[in-house]
């Protein structure tokens, strides 16, 4: 925490402030206010996925501003998706090929605008997938990585088109997805699948692996497999678990409004849990990665939405029942981040 406060916070705000002014002189008023807001309501994703470059100081000043370009490439095309102009599927996915390029070192640029009416971002969105592209050229292992990332955002890009189409088609499209996955994860039920999908935090998981010269592939696959789905998928279900409320009176589809009833939503986020505890176990440096879970938990669950949904209380008292005294300091230490706005 101390590297947090003393050099990854600092340089997340450097970056988000650099980005910000390309934001700002983005021509179309539409897109313009997408950006913007992204990087507004949700600086706390940057400043989460940030943590990781803490694993390896010698390498911030590269996994700082990779993370923070990826997390706001996919924060936006969310606003673009969630709260813009269109619900056309091929939109969509063009949009999400920037994610693509981004993590593909030397692969062209494209127009991924071309299927909406907005389109003069002033090379906005260029920016951020160059900048991704020329950090990763400076990771020393990023080739033995780059095709388990590639897969993640592809996962990532098919679900955030097939949860913002139309609402009627929304759930039918993530069932038929599921299907071409499922054995693979007899443990899940579909929309926790779906969560685990939408979790940027295996990728830069990977990032960090990458910056060890002696990475195997088999150590590549020991991260990935601990990561998806277990601990992705207890980052998106707490996400969505604080936000029930919110996205039941916006007619907006939540993962977790799936379990028939508060204390099976429960027992799951458990099971869950237990997993990505014994995910972590298995991974070099142990330790750093269980307090990745723990601040997961103490992130979500010290959220003020949590108390304004009495349900919700319920859960985050039965997820923090126990907790060791790093969750409890994370918990505590997110708070003072709220209040402290940092």
């Amino acid at each position: 925490m101390h590297r947090v406060y003393k050099y990854i916070l600092p340089q997340v705000n450097e970056q988000l402030q650099r980005i910000t002014e390309r934001a700002k002189q983005i021509p179309d008023r539409e897109l313009r206010k997408q950006a913007l807001d992204s990087i507004s309501t949700k600086k706390f994703h940057c400043q989460g996925g940030s943590v990781y470059a803490a694993a390896h100081p010698a390498y911030m000043p590269v996994l700082v501003p990779l993370i923070v370009a990826l997390q706001t490439i996919s924060d936006y095309l969310d606003n673009l998706c969630d709260r813009s102009t269109s619900m056309d599927a091929d939109d969509f996915a063009l949009l999400h090929q920037a994610m693509y390029t981004a993590v593909t070192p030397g692969m062209e640029l494209d127009n991924y605008y071309a299927k909406r009416t907005e389109q003069n971002d002033a090379g906005y969105l260029k920016f951020l997938v160059i900048t991704c592209q020329q950090q990763l050229s400076n990771l020393p292992a990023y080739s033995y990585v780059q095709s388990e990332v590639q897969q993640l955002v592809k996962l990532y890009s098919e679900l955030q088109v097939y949860k913002h189409i139309a609402p009627h088609l929304r759930e039918e499209r993530l069932l038929d997805w599921w299907e071409l996955h499922r054995t693979n994860y007899p443990q899940l039920q579909w929309h926790e699948f779906a969560a685990a999908a939408g979790s940027t935090l295996a990728m830069f998981v990977l990032f960090l692996a990458a910056t060890d010269e002696q990475l195997t592939k088999e150590q590549v696959a020991l991260y990935k497999q601990a990561y998806f789905p277990y601990i992705c998928s207890l980052h998106i279900l707490l996400d969505y678990c604080i936000d029930m409320e919110e996205d039941m009176l916006g007619g907006d589809l939540n993962f977790c409004s799936y379990y028939p009833s508060s204390i099976e939503l429960v027992d799951r986020l458990e099971f869950i849990l237990r997993q990505a505890r014994k995910s972590a176990e298995r991974l070099p440096a142990a330790k750093f990665h269980r307090l990745i879970i723990d601040g997961l938990l103490a992130l979500y669950l010290s959220d003020p939405k949590v108390h304004e949904q009495s349900n919700v209380r319920q859960i985050s008292r039965q997820l923090m029942k126990n907790s060791t005294l790093s969750r409890l300091f994370f918990f505590i230490n997110s708070k003072w981040i709220r209040w402290r706005r940092l």
